[in-house]
């Protein structure tokens, strides 16, 4: 399952992008870091919220992937984020979970952090509910 998800993730150009990488994978959990880059800043200096929010879907997506068949793939049908603080540090840590995996759909939630100095502070919580696929 492990390398599975890895192998997907290496395929995702948007994170290779950002730099992100996988943390850890286990099942029904995923996590993911990411340098806050000058690339992905937005006018004041901070983090840009596409970051943020493509960290978030992707580890809940990911952490949906673990508990899916081999073969089934999942896609993202509705995100809700809710940004609780600017993106200031030096890297991002994006933990997503499923809360309930369904035949049909996974409701999953990510936290995601901003590193700075050695001190996480949480910048945004999302839920999302995700859909299996076919490849």
């Amino acid at each position: 399952m492990e390398q599975r998800i890895r192998d997907s993730f290496a395929a995702q150009s948007l994170m290779q992008t950002f730099g992100a990488t996988v943390a850890e994978v286990a099942p029904g959990r995923v996590v993911l870091e990411a340098p806050i880059g000058e690339g992905a800043r937005q006018q004041h200096g901070a983090g840009h919220a596409g970051l943020t929010f493509a960290l978030a879907d992707t580890a809940a997506g990911y952490a949906a992937l673990t508990l899916m068949p081999e073969g089934r793939e999942v896609m993202t049908v509705e995100a809700k984020i809710n940004l609780m603080s600017p993106c200031i540090g030096d890297r991002l840590i994006a933990r997503g979970e499923v809360a309930k995996a369904g035949r049909r759909l996974s409701v999953c939630r990510a936290e995601v952090v901003a590193l700075r100095d050695g001190r996480e502070t949480c910048i945004a919580l999302m839920q999302a509910t995700m859909i299996p696929v076919d490849p």
